[in-house]
């Protein structure tokens, strides 16, 4: 979609679709979190941004604690200082900050080491088959023990098999998503979730 909007008209799209998804999460009655992605350089030419999520969230009964902003790790972030400050700013407000698709894109540990989120979602293609694959177990483990020492919870994204599942899982992973667990649906709440069981001790 993002390719075929003319770049001027890319911040205001951004804006006007975290909007939309807080009304439908509303509606739906949504009592979880609300995890919403946001283009780095949309935070810093638009200071109002998340003050905006905020009062749209208050508007609708969402609470700050349940919003999860995810930050694209696909955007080059040119300038770290002035995205950190601009999001730094509304660390108090209870607002969750995420890296989302982390070890696909251009920051990397750059990102993790200057923004410090309070989650990171492990790139799909990272953890695809990682049960029979070595080096990318390795990769995950630092990762992991990395995040630990940081305080910082992991998401593994794209999980659809149970092997990929349980290797995650014993290895201290608590937080999933993917279609094995639950499938996207349109405008409304996932009616079927799967947790494999039993866990293998």
């Amino acid at each position: 979609v993002l390719n075929n909007v003319a770049p001027a008209d890319i911040g205001p799209l951004d804006e006007e679709s975290r909007l939309l998804a807080i009304n439908l999460a509303a509606n739906l009655g949504l009592a979880t979190h609300l995890n919403l992605n946001i283009i780095p350089s949309t935070a810093i030419s638009s200071p109002e941004t998340v003050p905006s999520i905020l009062s749209s969230a208050a508007a609708h009964g969402i609470q700050p604690e349940q919003i999860v902003l995810e930050v694209l790790e696909s955007e080059m972030i040119e300038d770290f200082d002035l995205f950190t400050g601009a999001i730094r700013e509304h660390r108090d407000s209870g607002i969750r900050f995420a890296i989302d698709d982390f070890g696909a894109g251009y920051a990397g540990l750059n990102l993790l080491a200057e923004f410090q989120p309070h989650l990171i979602k492990l790139d799909m293609h990272l953890v695809r088959d990682i049960h029979a694959k070595g080096p990318r177990q390795a990769i995950v483990r630092g990762l992991l023990s990395t995040c630990r020492d940081l305080g910082i919870d992991v998401i593994a994204e794209g999980i659809e098999t149970e092997e990929e599942f349980f290797w995650l899982r014993q290895e201290g992973i608590d937080l999933f998503q993917g279609y094995l667990l639950a499938k996207p649906a349109f405008e409304q709440l996932a009616a079927e979730f799967h947790l494999p069981e039993p866990f293998p001790v």
